[in-house]
């Protein structure tokens, strides 16, 4: 090449830079009440669709909504902004390489709270309690994973879920779908004769007439807890403000609201009271 094609070469490459550089996290930021985000006049959050009912992208309005997306409007709402969801892959949130990246200022999505998580990711206090449940076809004689093992079924679960280590540190060798939907598929077509997924999510299904042959047969009480991540060290005020826009919530009764409209009636103990 030439010493002129190589300038030019250089130049096009420097132009090229220069365009890709404002999708970039951090070059529009701003700093509002202390908390550092990625983009100005929005909180942007990350989580994995679909997940109802915490987030799922609504047919008619194509937008995304859910428990973990009014909870995440409230923190906005506190900061002036407007809440911006971005959809990323589960394994990218739950290693904290999204957040690291500068993809997203906070991260939803029903992500339990777990002591190898909290070593490379802020997360907030406690929203919710959760339990796992198994799904299967009404009058299957499961009531248990013993069940399930004795019966020798076919168990799915979702990729890098609690519920699949849970069911996994029990012995078992369950099928893995990509994310929720691809695992109700995975039930409804035949693949898996059982799922494991948090309870919520499977209350969720349930109301659908499409699922109307399946229920739940047992409760995996799994002490989880629900928590809203941050990338670690970065933006200690963006967690001091979540924990208390979360325990202002809880106390005037907006959490109640929330947890109401999209789960159901909220028990007298648990279910992030």
């Amino acid at each position: 090449m030439s010493r002129p094609q190589k300038r030019w070469a250089l130049a096009a490459g420097l132009a090229a830079l220069a365009l890709a550089a404002p999708a970039c996290g951090g070059e529009k930021g701003a700093t509002v009440q202390g908390v550092k985000l990625i983009e100005e006049g929005a909180l942007t959050s990350c989580t994995h669709l679909p997940y109802p009912p915490f987030q799922s992208e609504d047919k008619e309005t194509g937008k995304v909504v859910g428990f973990d997306v009014d909870i995440i409007d409230l923190v906005a709402e506190r900061l002036g902004v407007a809440q911006k969801v971005v959809d990323t892959p589960f394994e990218t949130m739950r290693t904290g390489s999204a957040l690291n990246a500068g993809k997203c200022d906070i991260q939803m999505g029903g992500m339990t709270i777990k002591p190898e998580r909290v070593k490379f990711m802020d997360v907030s206090d406690p929203y919710f309690d959760a339990t796992q449940s198994l799904m299967a076809k009404k009058g299957s004689g499961v009531a248990s994973l013993d069940d399930v093992r004795a019966k020798k079924l076919d168990l799915g679960s979702q990729a890098g879920t609690t519920g699949e280590d849970f069911v996994k540190d029990k012995g078992f060798d369950p099928r893995s779908f990509d994310n929720s939907n691809a695992e109700l598929n995975g039930l409804r077509t035949g693949q898996v004769d059982v799922i494991v997924q948090d309870d919520p999510v499977v209350k969720g299904w349930l109301k659908d007439p499409a699922n109307a042959e399946f229920e739940i047969v047992a409760n995996l009480n799994t002490g989880e807890q629900y928590g809203m991540w941050m990338r670690k060290g970065h933006n200690p005020e963006l967690v001091e403000i979540t924990n208390e826009v979360i325990a202002q919530a809880k106390a005037d009764g907006t959490y109640r609201k929330i947890y109401e409209k999209w789960i159901g009636p909220m028990p007298a103990a648990g279910g992030g009271s």
